[in-house]
């Protein structure tokens, strides 16, 4: 257990670094269950090739056909925010990301979107992540920044505590099925950024949620609507500082983290991480505390299934 003087060093040094950066669909409401009780509640996957570490943490859960039904439009959010290279720990492996969507069209999903907001030029951002390379040759997929107003739609947020509507894509709403791919990597304003946070992503004004609200409470209203089917972690390699754009201190860790619960799989990748060089645990960042307390998923990594295994 880390010490109260690690947890205060965290939010202090989350709040430098802000401060220096400074100067629906029912579809969409909860997880699809793996069939009861044979399917582990977390995978972490060691390895050295992203694609095969992606397939085989997705199948040890029970596999792609357990989320994506024929004929199932389907929406990947991966993180591709940044005009960075894929060794720069900003966005997430392209293999990953390729790798999912093939797992999507083999279960018979009818169109892959890989969606995101993104922060730089769009043309840069998704060039340099090499993800619409690596996609191009996965049928039914295509990969799209989505910017403009009239892509989105305003839904409420029933159960939001600060946030009570936000405008959210409409392909996201129209999906059958959601799929959060973040990389892991530390986040300037809120600690870290992994499958909640980059939720965000997939609404129009993101800014709002630091401007007007507290960002971690506003995370956790997001995702009572944006509820990831299934969350693959890249942990191939960490952004541990510098974060969420980089450049910063890249950490490898050679590992996948797949699950249904998108509490569960962050708090893993907090476990299993290194942060700003000191090691957290899951209830020192806010956000995802909440989330546990909220009934959002699993904080408690000691029990849970956990599933161990090697690509």
């Amino acid at each position: 257990m880390a010490s109260s003087h690690n947890r205060r060093e965290f939010i202090k040094t989350s709040l430098a670094a802000a401060a220096m950066v400074a100067g629906g669909s029912t579809a969409l409401l909860g997880p699809r269950a793996a069939e009861a009780g044979t399917a582990p509640d977390l995978v972490i996957c060691r390895g050295k090739a992203p694609a095969a570490m992606t397939r085989a943490a997705v199948d040890a859960l029970g596999g792609m056909k357990q989320f994506v039904k024929p004929g199932n439009k389907v929406v990947i959010k991966p993180n591709m925010s940044f005009a960075r290279d894929p060794g720069s720990g900003s966005n997430t492996r392209p293999e990953v990301v390729a790798e999912l969507a093939r797992m999507c069209v083999e279960a018979g999903a009818s169109r892959v979107s890989v969606l995101d907001n993104v922060l730089q030029n769009p043309h840069d951002c998704l060039s340099m992540s090499r993800i619409p390379e690596l996609c191009k040759s996965v049928p039914n997929t295509t990969v799209s920044n989505l910017q403009a107003k009239r892509f989105y739609r305003e839904v409420k947020v029933d159960h939001g505590k600060q946030v009570k509507t936000m405008a959210v894509l409409t392909d996201v709403l129209e999906a059958d099925v959601l799929i959060a791919a973040p990389v892991g990597k530390c986040h300037s304003s809120s600690g870290v950024s992994l499958s909640m946070k980059g939720m965000m992503g997939l609404i129009h004004d993101r800014m709002v949620f630091h401007s007007r609200h507290n960002l971690h409470e506003a995370i956790v209203d997001m995702v009572t609507v944006l509820k990831p089917h299934l969350v693959v972690i890249d942990g191939t390699r960490i952004l541990t500082t510098g974060g969420p754009a980089g450049p910063g201190k890249v950490l490898p860790l050679d590992l996948v983290i797949a699950s249904t619960d998108m509490v569960a799989a962050d708090a893993q990748m907090v476990a299993l991480g290194t942060w700003y060089d000191k090691k957290f645990t899951p209830d020192q960042v806010r956000h995802i505390r909440i989330a546990a307390e909220r009934g959002l998923g699993r904080i408690d990594l000691d029990r849970l299934k956990v599933s161990n295994i090697t690509a």
